[in-house]
């Protein structure tokens, strides 16, 4: 008895969809993902750098810089770094959470070639008691090549109190 209808037609068959438009789908949703990671996950901008507050102006007289160095090495990359340490101590008579430097490297006719903003105590060193000196280490690997390669002018920038 032969079947009036195809064997192909008794079979129902399924739809898939061709394997480039998945693969593209694919892609796209993996790029959406990174992109979003890369937006919540990416260093924000600092905030602009407040100025020394009157208070921390009037106490930046019992902050002393002492044994302050500084000197050049290459990484492993190759790269000169430049290290400045040295030590702070506070004659005053108040807890220090965090004080901040400017370092401004000057170019060969005195002008700024590099402002940067750097902690010098932080609330991770466990801050600064009256009386108490701690030393700090300031690396420096992507200078400019117009910089002199002399010490930068130090200049107290933030004083934060406990």
């Amino acid at each position: 008895m032969a079947s009036d209808f195809p064997l192909s037609a008794a079979i129902p068959r399924k739809r898939s969809l061709p394997a480039v438009p998945l693969i593209i789908l694919a892609a796209l949703v993996i790029a959406g993902g990174g992109v979003v990671a890369y937006l919540e996950l990416a260093p924000r901008a600092p905030a602009a750098d407040a100025p020394l507050s009157p208070e921390g102006r009037a106490y930046v007289g019992h902050l002393k810089l002492a044994d302050v160095n500084m000197k050049g090495s290459k990484n492993y990359f190759s790269q000169m770094v430049v290290e400045i340490s040295g030590n702070i101590t506070n004659a005053g008579d108040r807890n220090l959470d965090t004080v901040e430097i400017n370092c401004v490297f000057q170019d060969a006719y005195g002008q700024m070639a590099l402002r940067q903003r750097v902690p010098i105590v932080s609330p991770k060193m466990g801050g600064l008691k009256p009386g108490e000196t701690k030393s700090f280490r300031l690396p420096f690997d992507q200078l400019p090549e117009a910089w002199n390669q002399k010490m930068p002018l130090l200049v107290i920038a933030s004083v934060k109190f406990n």
